[in-house]
Order: C-alpha cells, then sequence, then structure tokens
C-alpha cells in the first residue's frame, strides 16, 4: 500500500480498521481538553473500560459474601485463575494446562529458574542479551549467586556488533555453539525493550536445544504483541506481565508458561505452596506436597483476585479480537508511523533515526526513535501538547502504536505536532 500524510488518507484507514471500534473501549487521559495520543502501551497500556465492572464485581462479592466468595461468587475466587488458561494459551500459543497466571514478572522467573536452572560443575553458564532490562540483569546475576558462582565467570552476554542497534540471530546462535556443553540456560528477553527488535525465538529456542540448554523467554513486551507458539517451539518455560500490552493495570498479575513435558516430572525442584497443591487435596491440609500436573503446579499462594479482575477483563478482550487481527493491524499501522516519521524529518531537514528493525518479523507495536540533534526539550514539547511517550536515555523516545487503542488518525496527528516542534525548538 502507497501512504499519504494526509488526514484524508488516515481517516480513510480508520474507516477500513477491522478492529478500530476497540478504541472507544478504553480510557483516555485528557490534555488541553483532548484525548492524548498514548504510544505508551509498552508500558502502561490503558485501562479498558469494562475492567471496572469486573473489579467492581469482586469488590460486591466480597461486601455480600466475604469468605463465602470463595466458592459462592459469580465467579469463585478459588479457581478464578483458571478462567486465564484458554484466553491466555491463545495469546502465547500454548495447550491450556501449559499456562497459569500468579505472582509478577521477576517473581515468577526467579520461581521458574529455581526450577530450571540446575548447574553442574561441566553445565553451568547462562547465555543472555547485553543489557537486558535491569530487573531481568539482577535476577541472573543473584541466581548465578544462590548456587555459589561467580557471576563473571557463568554469565555470557551476547554483544551487537561495532555500531550496529541490533542483535544478530546468527552471532546467538554462534554464541550457543561455542559455549555448548557448558550452557545451562538461555534466558533472553523475547523482545528488546530498548530497540524493540524481535529475537528469532523459534530459531534460537532450536539452537540451545541442540546443545542440551534450557530455554527461557521474559516475554514482558512479547505478549499480546507478537506471534508466539511457545508450545511448537520447545521452550521450556516463560513469563510475561500483564500490564504493557495485556491492559491489565499498574503491578498486575503476572503470566507464566511451563511447557506440558516438564508437568509430570515431580524430580523438578518447585518452591512449593499450597495453591500448587493437588486441588482436590488442597483443603485436606495435608503434610506432604503433591504439585498440580499442569503450569498451576508451580503457584504457591491464593492470587489476588481483584489484580486478577482487570487482567480476566482484558484477555476476555483479546480473545474476542484475536492476535491475528492485532497483528495485522499492528503491521500496517507501525509501518504508517514509519512513513509520518520519514516525511517530516524530510519536510523539516531534521535526522530521526528508527533504530528498529525495519522487517516486519523483527519487529512489534515499537519504534524506538534516535533523535540526532535533538535533546529532552523536543520529548518535553510532546507531552505538553498530549503525545504520551517514552524518554530513554541519551536521546531516544520509544512510540508504541498499539492496534487496540491508536488510530490512524492519531498517526498523523502526532506527525503534524511533530511537524510544529521542528519549528519551534
Amino acid at each position: 500500500m502507497k501512504f499519504k500524510n494526509t488526514l484524508a488518507f488516515a481517516r480513510q484507514l480508520d474507516e477500513n480498521d477491522s478492529i478500530g471500534h476497540y478504541k472507544q473501549a478504553f480510557n483516555f487521559p485528557i490534555v488541553k481538553g483532548k484525548k492524548v495520543i498514548y504510544f505508551t502501551g509498552n508500558s502502561l497500556g490503558l485501562q479498558p473500560k469494562r475492567a471496572v465492572d469486573y473489579v467492581n464485581e469482586v469488590m460486591k462479592d466480597w461486601a455480600e459474601l466475604a469468605v463465602e466468595g470463595h466458592f459462592y461468587a459469580e465467579k469463585p475466587w478459588w479457581d478464578y485463575h483458571e478462567r486465564f488458561c484458554e484466553p491466555l494459551s491463545e495469546v502465547v500459543g500454548a495447550l491450556p494446562e501449559e499456562v497459569t497466571v500468579m505472582n509478577t514478572l521477576t517473581v515468577n522467573l526467579h520461581f521458574l529458574m529455581i526450577s530450571f536452572y540446575r548447574p553442574t560443575e561441566q553445565r553451568f553458564k547462562i547465555l543472555c542479551e547485553e543489557k537486558a532490562f535491569p530487573s531481568d540483569q539482577y535476577l541472573i546475576q543473584t541466581q548465578v549467586k544462590l548456587h555459589g558462582l561467580n557471576p563473571e565467570d557463568a554469565i555470557v552476554q551476547i554483544k551487537k556488533r561495532p555500531g550496529e542497534h541490533n542483535f544478530r540471530t546468527e552471532d546467538i546462535l554462534d554464541a550457543i555453539s561455542e559455549i555448548g556443553d557448558e550452557l545451562a540456560l538461555v534466558l533472553i528477553g523475547g523482545v528488546n525493550y530498548y530497540t524493540g527488535q524481535v529475537f528469532d525465538i523459534k530459531t534460537i529456542s532450536a539452537k540451545a536445544k541442540e546443545v542440551g540448554a534450557t530455554i527461557g523467554w521474559d516475554l514482558a513486551h512479547a505478549a499480546g504483541n507478537i506471534k508466539l507458539e511457545l508450545h511448537n517451539w520447545d521452550v521450556d518455560f516463560a513469563a510475561w506481565c500483564s500490564y504493557k500490552y495485556m491492559n491489565a493495570g499498574p503491578g498486575s498479575a503476572s503470566g507464566a508458561f511451563v511447557h506440558k513435558k516438564h508437568h509430570d516430572n515431580k524430580e523438578i525442584i518447585r518452591l512449593g505452596g499450597w495453591w500448587g497443591h493437588n486441588k482436590e487435596r488442597r483443603f485436606l491440609m495435608e503434610e506432604d506436597y503433591d504439585p498440580i500436573l499442569s503450569a498451576n503446579g508451580w503457584q504457591v499462594s491464593n492470587p489476588s483476585i481483584l489484580s486478577l479482575a482487570p487482567y480476566l477483563a482484558s484477555v476476555e478482550m483479546f480473545r474476542e479480537v484475536g492476535m491475528d487481527a492485532i497483528i495485522a493491524k499492528r503491521n500496517k499501522i507501525t509501518s504508517y508511523l514509519e512513513y509520518v516519521l520519514e516525511e517530516i524529518a524530510k519536510e523539516e531537514n531534521a535526522s530521526y533515526e528508527v533504530i528498529t528493525p525495519s522487517s516486519q518479523e523483527e519487529r512489534g507495536s515499537q519504534l524506538s526513535v534516535l533523535l540526532h540533534g535533538k535533546g529532552r526539550s523536543l520529548f518535553t514539547y510532546l507531552i505538553q501538547e498530549g503525545v504520551i511517550i517514552d524518554w530513554r536515555e541519551p536521546n531516544v523516545v520509544r512510540l508504541a502504536p498499539v492496534p487496540l487503542y491508536t488510530s490512524y488518525e492519531d498517526v498523523y496527528n502526532f506527525g503534524q505536532i511533530l511537524r510544529k516542534a521542528s519549528d519551534i525548538l
């Protein structure tokens, strides 16, 4: 499709957008009397209007039923989390029994590493990407120390080639081969938070298996954003937060995946708790731990229902829309944003370098833009004009046109505000 940087063209795209009406299903902040142009769903998704009803339902049941809500609420609390298995499995490409919701992201990764990072004298190294999100760096460092190992010996970081913004898949595959039988675990973010690069999860996972390593993924920026086939790709484990593309609210519960092949292996070490115990015998208060033979067997405590309620509202919306429709719009609207950026740069003789890969297979709903010759003043101006974006040092802004609530007209209007900023600053 040949794009045009006109309001009429943007509105035509919106008229033909099969999921465009979902924008009305979200609440938007207001700046200068107008709804903002919200490009930070890669940090915190907007609030689905239906989430309020789901939370109020729990509050009403709590008020009217108190403890009896565990069994007699409209959605009983004792199995509330099980409602996520079907819709989330469709989002991440899993079997329903391979998915659960519990805790928060880094907590889940710690729990999963207890099970799947079991270093030996020979096989003890972890491969990760350089400058991963800090939480993952701290996670890996402390897990290594937990086993009495030196992070400098046990952690191998994949680096970008000099002068390049993104990682090369062949470099990752070569590193896996080189470490070989010393490699215990590959743990990488499915989408790099800084550049928006999507890693080749299928190929990297297969290579890890080839050398006998375990493969895990942090899908914080991937779940609800990119096509995933965790079961078919033979991923051992994964976890993701729910408050970015999944729109579940700040600090909401995390999702987790454990491949079915591990479910009935009771030799796997896991941190036990009564909510992961045999569901049919949970209230018998037995001494010996008998984990559920599904991903739910990695649960420890009963989940926060108030945290799960808005997440359930969101995943049911995802099920209505379907990931194929989300990805189709994602590809088109991200390309349109890239086109508008290029057009404004030409008009204003500005230098906006998109450091996110240009290939649709290597990016999701994010463009990271290097502002050559521009500083934080441009970011501040855009925020003041109602364009909510994200700043990363030294001079990168991240723009995330989330398909469920970003319109093509939003993208066009952003371009007009950016043009005005270039004239003023």
